[in-house]
Formats: C-alpha cells, sequence, structure tokens
C-alpha cells in the first residue's frame, strides 16, 4: 500500500523545505528518539484494568475515541483526563496488535472489537483466575 503523504512530502521538499538539510548524524539521531519512543509503547505498560475497560466500551457498538474517552470518564478513570492523545495511541496499539479493527465514518474514526478482542474481553469476565492470568500473559504476549 502506498504512504497517502508521499506526494505531500515530495511537495514541501520541492518547496517548502527545498533549502533545508539536514546532516545525517542529525538524522540518525532524531531515527533513534522515534524508535525508543516506539519501542515503549507496548501493551505490558498500560494498565490490565484500562485495556479490559476499552474493549468491554466497544462490545456493543463501535465507538470513536471522544465517546470512549467520555464513557472512561464517566467510569471514574482518569488516567486520559489531562492527555486525551494517550488513549489515541492506546487505540492505536490495540488496533495493531487486532484487538480492535477500525474504519472511518463522516470524517471519524469509529473502533471495533475483532474476534480476538471479544475473546479477551470474555475471558476476563469469566473471572477465573486461571484465565485472568492467561490473559495478563496473551497482553504482554502479544505486546512483544
Amino acid at each position: 500500500m502506498d504512504n497517502p503523504f508521499n506526494n505531500l512530502k515530495n511537495v514541501m521538499k520541492k518547496t517548502v523545505f527545498k533549502d533545508l538539510t539536514f546532516s545525517n548524524e542529525r538524522k540518525d539521531a532524531v531515527k533513534e528518539v522515534i524508535q525508543g519512543k516506539q519501542s515503549q509503547l507496548n501493551l505490558h505498560s498500560w494498565k490490565e484494568s484500562i485495556i479490559i475497560e476499552i474493549l468491554e466500551i466497544l462490545q456493543l457498538e463501535p465507538k470513536h475515541g471522544y465517546d470512549i474517552s467520555t464513557l472512561l470518564f464517566q467510569k471514574h478513570e482518569f488516567c486520559f483526563q489531562k492527555n486525551e492523545g494517550l488513549l489515541y495511541t492506546l487505540l492505536h496499539l490495540l488496533e495493531n496488535k487486532e484487538f480492535l479493527s477500525s474504519k472511518w465514518i463522516n470524517e471519524k474514526k469509529y473502533y471495533t472489537l475483532t474476534t480476538k478482542g471479544k475473546k479477551y474481553a470474555a475471558a476476563y469476565k469469566q473471572e477465573s483466575t486461571k484465565q485472568l492470568t492467561s490473559l495478563k500473559h496473551l497482553i504482554e504476549e502479544a505486546s512483544l
């Protein structure tokens, strides 16, 4: 699949950034910082309860990020209150790990549980210690 920003990138190089250059050392330093931040974004770095809350919110119908944020707030989960961007980071991570899928409808991105996400939410609801341990293990494994 082609990157939709390639055309924009090429146009920007020819116009806005035509006289701007960076040394290879600077480019490498920026890449290292970006890769370092991305490697920190694993599912096991999030509280299991937050992941389960999101999966439960999405069980009945697809929702967009603002709806998810509002419902978390109503459930007294305030970890995204001052940094909503982290919620979208987690949603993208859950999507990359195939717990969620998404689709754009009327300029909003709606998230839906996948079969894998439904399985984890159902396992958590059964509240068996063995299944909870298994769920935690599977979340950690999926994040590697």
